[in-house]
């Protein structure tokens, strides 16, 4: 089974928001095409493909609309074949660190020195974990041949 050819829109400008989404959804078509899917993900894939290609929405809306349908295949490939973008771990991680190692860190340290202005103190460190867990990630990722050759941007 293969994946359907998204539309050509030459009315689109490229510069416009709508344009650089379009751009960036035909170069992650391009990407998945170079990767086995099963054929469940290829029939959500296309249906996403469809969607774009019969809506009549322009500008942001557009932007917004083929965003959605972005979203929506980066998961369903992330759950099923545990392929992701470029970098994909690495924000996570820092996400994660920040919040789950950083804040806690920091509130430590503010009430064992007892001064809450040190609870900054823990979101570096947090955030230095969490990138290096990360990238460690996606290293492992791409040796596996499970990363995608772009990183998304929204």
């Amino acid at each position: 089974m293969n994946i359907t050819t998204l539309k050509s829109r030459q009315d689109l400008p490229k510069e416009t928001r709508a344009g650089k989404m379009y751009d960036q959804f035909e170069k992650l078509l391009s990407e998945l095409r170079k990767k086995q899917l099963s054929d469940k993900e290829i029939i959500t894939i296309n249906e996403n493909i469809n969607a774009i290609n019969a809506s009549s929405l322009e500008g942001s809306d557009f932007a917004k609309f083929i965003k959605t349908n972005q979203i929506q295949i980066l998961k369903r490939i992330q759950k099923e074949s545990k392929i992701v973008p470029q970098q994909y771990y690495v924000t996570l991680g820092t996400i994660l660190g920040m919040t789950g190692i950083g804040l806690p860190a920091g509130v430590a340290f503010g009430y064992a020195f007892g001064n809450m202005g040190l609870l900054g103190l823990g979101l570096p460190i947090g955030l230095a974990l969490g990138a290096a867990v990360g990238r460690s990630l996606d290293k492992k990722a791409l040796e596996n041949n499970k990363q995608l050759g772009l990183a998304i941007k929204y």
